[in-house]
């Protein structure tokens, strides 16, 4: 080891939903959506410096403690159908060309996801390591950061020295997650070892479920600090349920100093997954339920409706009408509705012009069963280019990439909607989404939301209630509708909960 640690550094991220309408090519890494646009070298640190990102984290700690970094390359894209192999393998030769160019290194720290899957490679994250460790051979430390929506294979856990998982969702610790792998590294690099234990769990938790604010979340990461004063490094994924291959399900990893305490740690981890299984699912309202809701007179804080089986954050399309259709049909007013993904009504509006009228079909493209264009006439509201600057606690200091964007307000009905339409996808998970383009979410009765969970962290505080509600959408969060292929014999779906 040189006197100054040098560890490369290097993030490619996909969530994939195997059951989603398009797939994530070359040209969706390199764009800005959610996140900054594809980085190369030194722009990893300086583009990433102070946001909420494991690579972020990882920086900032390992230049306080001393080490030298090799910023390799950076990026990810909006949550998907699988990632093409053209993708896949020009991204990976691009790490490893950088780590070849890097010259001497002491370790490396990956910031990935957990739950890609390939058009050839189930196991995404799996196939990476298995490059990189060919590449690093078996001295070289490997630490790695996953979400906390990880599938873990038993071969990302052999191939890599340390994994560190997100415990929060929605995901505030990310720069967190990320610093914590540098003082393993240390460890490693100090000659020190870690013993590795492995668990997978034969349940699927929906991922409206998994929000780690409630039962079973919550009292699942309420074991972990029990565990780290123990001497036991030990994370909880709780898997992405739209993946679909062996791996897809629950699971933990525990490293101590001795291969008997990790064991003990993940068994019991094991163990408290089993006696959660029956809280791990949440009601869901059916549209015509939420619909009601908002029909209610209004008693302070408004109330927020997530259209959790369309966020595109866990790859739906984002422009699913059957919540709107609900709402317009109960003839509901003061709605505030985002984010719709309809790149051809956001231009049809900017061509017509801010206060002007037009006919449109709105979204229903997804191809899901029950959902199609809500066909209806809107006021254009108001125009923006599609850049905002994210205040929430989640995303705080970064940027989305919108696109072009217009608020449109349903016209000659009873129905008091309005919307918020852009051209490129992005999950409503912030404030910022509706205030960029001058509305107030705290002003409406209702504000529906397409995300499953990331939008609580910022809207809980302006809510008098949030419900989760069953529209059709590509991401089913009542997994008795997922067409599975290549689930695990031994695993079990829950029943959704009307």
């Amino acid at each position: 080891m040189q006197a100054k640690p040098r560890i490369a550094i290097a993030g490619f991220q996909h969530e994939t939903n195997c059951f989603g309408t398009t797939k994530a090519g070359l040209a969706e890494f390199e764009m800005a959506d959610s996140w900054p646009a594809m980085l190369n070298g030194d722009a990893v640190i300086r583009e990433t410096r102070g946001l909420n990102l494991p690579i972020a984290g990882f920086a900032k700690a390992a230049e306080e403690a001393g080490m030298e970094l090799a910023p390799i390359l950076w990026c990810a894209a909006e949550p998907s159908a699988h990632v093409t192999d053209h993708a896949f393998d020009t991204i990976c030769a691009k790490i490893l060309d950088g780590l070849h160019a890097a010259g001497p290194l002491d370790g490396i720290f990956l910031d990935l996801h957990g739950a890609m899957v390939t058009e050839s490679h189930p196991d995404g994250e799996g196939e990476i390591l298995r490059r990189l460790r060919a590449w690093a051979g078996p001295g070289l430390p490997i630490a790695v950061s996953l979400d906390l929506h990880a599938n873990i294979s038993a071969a990302s856990v052999e191939l890599a020295d340390y994994i560190a998982i997100y415990r929060t969702y929605p995901h505030l610790d990310m720069a967190e997650t990320g610093a914590r792998c540098v003082p393993v590294l240390r460890h490693l690099l100090a000659g020190g070892r870690l013993h590795k234990a492995f668990r997978q769990m034969d349940y699927l938790i929906p991922l409206h479920a998994q929000f780690t604010g409630a039962t079973p979340g919550r009292e699942l990461y309420d074991a972990l600090p029990p565990l780290e004063q123990a001497g036991v490094l030990a994370d909880i994924a709780l898997g992405f349920t739209a993946a679909d291959f062996p791996d897809t399900r629950p699971s933990c990893v525990a490293y101590a100093r001795t291969a008997a305490a990790a064991a003990r740690a993940a068994d019991h981890i094991a163990g408290l997954f089993e006696r959660m299984e029956a809280h791990s699912n949440h009601p869901m309202l059916t549209p015509g339920q939420a619909a009601e809701i908002a029909c209610q007179p209004r008693t302070g804080k408004p109330v927020v409706l997530a259209d959790v089986q369309d966020n595109p954050g866990a790859g739906g399309t984002s422009d699913t009408t059957g919540l709107l259709a609900a709402l317009a049909n109960a003839g509901a007013q003061d709605v505030l509705m985002g984010l719709f993904h309809d790149p051809q009504a956001a231009a049809a509006a900017h061509e017509a012009g801010q206060g002007s009228v037009f006919r449109i079909a709105l979204g229903g493209r997804s191809g899901a069963a029950g959902d199609q264009p809500f066909d209806a006439e809107f006021q254009v509201v108001a125009l923006g280019g599609g850049s905002c600057r994210y205040t929430g606690e989640m995303y705080g200091g970064g940027t989305a990439t919108l696109g072009l964007t217009a608020v449109l307000k349903l016209h000659g009905t009873q129905a008091g909607i309005t919307l918020v339409v852009t051209s490129i996808r992005n999950q409503c998970l912030d404030l910022a989404h509706f205030t960029h383009i001058g509305l107030d979410p705290a002003a409406y009765r209702t504000v529906c939301v397409k995300s499953t969970a990331h939008f609580r962290a910022d809207f809980e505080p302006i809510a008098s209630a949030v419900y989760p509600v069953a529209a059709p959408g590509v991401f089913p969060c009542d997994l008795g509708t997922f067409p599975y292929e290549n689930l695990h014999p031994d695993v079990r779906t829950i029943p959704a909960k009307g």
